[in-house]
């Protein structure tokens, strides 16, 4: 019985590591961004040309604006796709986290180009129609010893955050942004659907377009991840 009690803390402490690497390893298994690689990873890559109407598929092409394209908050740069942050750093006694104060998203349709053939997008966010994992490129903080640059307190203001607290101190504030830069390399996956052009398209000479839409039971898939492999090619 001592033998037991002797080793009851190394047992404790090896089921306590157990525990943590099986949440750790379900956290990542589960998030977005690895659900979106292990879905595209399984659809062919394929040319416009060959897509079938109603089949899910995967097509990679260059973001281009149907219509005035949107500007990121931050960095200004013209977009048809953005996703920002603004994080607090808050403290309780010994432990600190981060509390998200601004979390929003704007998109709008967009064309996908490859070696000049053209596919449609079409987005929407309520109800959301899609999935997406964008990489975050834009990133910027502020905090007790490291002042906010005149961009990053104009951009809290445009949110109405103040930058100091009642004090005159800086808050450990931080931001982030992702976006899909017009003209940036993207992959998309959904139900393609061939129909018919209302209005020519600049460059593109065929009398239908080939849209990727979702259904009720897939949502379109987003993401600006590179290198993501596929079982074959089309």
């Amino acid at each position: 019985m001592p033998l037991f009690t002797d080793f009851e803390p190394f047992l404790i402490l090896i089921l306590f590591i157990i525990i943590v690497g099986i949440i750790i390893f379900i956290t990542y298994y589960f998030s977005t961004k690895q659900k979106i690689i292990r879905t595209l990873s399984k659809l062919p890559i394929k040319q416009i040309g060959s897509l079938k109407n109603n089949e899910l598929t995967r097509f990679t092409g260059k973001a281009l604006h149907v219509k005035e394209p949107l500007v990121a908050p931050f960095s200004k740069r013209k977009c048809v796709f953005y996703v920002i942050k603004i994080e607090q750093q808050k403290s309780n006694g010994k432990q600190q986290s981060w509390r998200t104060i601004v979390h929003e998203e704007k998109v709008q349709d967009f064309f996908l180009e490859k070696n000049s053939d053209f596919a449609m997008v079409r987005l929407h966010q309520n109800p959301k129609n899609y999935t997406s994992y964008l990489v975050a490129d834009k990133k910027v903080k502020s905090g007790t010893f490291n002042d906010p640059t005149s961009e990053f307190k104009a951009l809290l203001e445009s949110y109405h955050i103040k930058s100091d607290n009642f004090l005159g101190l800086n808050k450990t504030l931080r931001y982030s942004e992702a976006i899909i830069e017009i003209g940036e390399e993207i992959t998309v996956a959904g139900i393609a659907k061939w129909k018919s052009l209302k209005e020519p398209i600049e460059g593109y000479s065929y009398s239908k377009i080939a849209e990727l839409e979702s259904s009720d039971k897939q949502k379109l898939i987003i993401t600006d991840l590179p290198n993501i492999k596929s079982k074959k090619r089309f």
